[in-house]
């Protein structure tokens, strides 16, 4: 555990996500989970995320102690909308006079911290969330665990910014399957602050500053050496594979574009996404699925059943209709074959099998048609 190939890998990875530091942990899980409680949340907090992702975003943040909630998602992106946590932290909470800290009315506690979501490669709309974050003191801890080497432009820095490098600190997984993934289970939190990358490092190992010493209790959640060496020669080519999956992500908007009722992903002008997934929206998902299964083709829904409604989640109250964006999509989209490798004769073949559906598709997105797929 531990150790200079550790080391080297986290040297490697913030300076691919242009921060000042990297801490690698044992998962995804771990990375939001440490990030949050470094960054000062604590038992009893209130976190602001979304019901469209993978529960180890709120499962992180119950570990921390604090208490998920959710603002809805943007139709296009399937990132938190601005709009709906501007709303949220101007209808549902109120500073308090006495400690100047924003309080939700309702649950009587302090609103901390915001985690949005890089999913599926796409990228939050920064600018908009670190303004309402300074505007009310809230901490920023970017989930980029489907989003590495994800670009997005800020218009308040007039600089093009990695994921990983905006936030007070970024999330990362390397479960196998991600854009950069180990052999297992493997994470890692980016940061440019040193007293947090401080904080993570003993937090991750039991607490200890120096072995047999600590001065906190922690975790075991160290990042395993043969993970860091194998994340450390695949990271040499990330940058590659990411441009890869944007150039199979340009060919299914170009075979897919004359499909009216299939929803394409949409890439605003100000990111640069990197196709972790490469999801489409149909009224009868279900229907093309099973035309794809039926024809020898792999496709996955992510997510079909919004964190709201999880059963885990019924002590916090909400039921069908609070987060009507998420619900509606999470009933629509499905993942299409994407990775590095995915050839145009293999997208043709699935796009083939989508327009000999085509007259049982129906449109199921907002008007606005997806910008085409920017290089890293």
């Amino acid at each position: 555990m531990g150790g200079p190939v550790v080391e080297e890998f986290e040297r490697e990875f913030a300076a691919f996500c242009g921060a000042s530091h990297c801490v690698g942990v044992a998962s995804g899980t771990d990375a939001v989970r440490f990030a949050l409680t470094a960054a000062g949340v604590k038992p009893g907090d209130v976190v602001v995320t979304v019901p469209h992702t993978f529960i180890a975003t709120t499962e992180a943040i119950s570990q921390a102690g604090a208490r998920p909630d959710f603002v809805d998602i943007d139709e296009r992106t399937y990132c938190m909308d601005v709009t709906k946590l501007q709303q949220y932290l101007e209808r549902e909470c109120s500073i308090d006079p006495r400690s100047q800290r924003l309080i939700h009315r309702k649950l009587k506690a302090p609103v901390t911290a915001v985690v949005p979501v890089h999913i599926y490669g796409q990228v939050a709309d920064m600018d908009g969330i670190l303004d309402l974050a300074r505007k009310y003191n809230l901490l920023v801890i970017e989930d980029a665990c489907q989003a590495h080497g994800a670009e997005y432009f800020s218009k308040k820095e007039n600089a093009w910014k990695k994921v990983g490098s905006m936030g007070r600190a970024a999330a990362f997984s390397f479960y196998p399957g991600k854009n950069l993934g180990a052999c297992g289970e493997a994470g890692a939190v980016t940061t440019n602050d040193e007293s947090m990358a401080r904080s993570m490092r003993m937090l991750r190992d039991h607490g200890q500053a120096r072995k047999y010493y600590h001065d906190i209790e922690g975790y075991n959640g160290r990042l395993d050496a043969m993970q860091a060496g194998f994340l450390t020669v695949k990271l040499r080519h990330l940058a590659d594979w990411n441009r890869q999956r944007q150039q199979a992500a340009r060919f299914y908007d170009e075979m897919l574009s004359p499909l009216d009722g299939v929803g394409r992903p949409y890439c605003p002008e100000w990111v640069r996404a990197v196709y972790h997934l490469y999801v489409v929206r149909v009224q009868d998902r279900d229907g093309l699925q099973k035309r794809l299964t039926d024809s020898g083709i792999g496709t996955g829904i992510h997510y079909p059943v919004p964190l709201h409604l999880q059963e885990a989640y019924r002590h916090l109250g909400y039921a069908a209709g609070s987060f009507p964006v998420s619900e509606k999509v999470a009933a629509e989209i499905l993942s299409l074959p994407m990775y590095p490798q995915l050839g145009e004769d293999q997208i043709r073949r699935v796009t083939q099998v989508m327009s000999e559906s085509h007259s049982s598709l129906h449109v199921a997105i907002p008007s606005a048609q997806p910008q085409p797929a920017a290089q890293v």
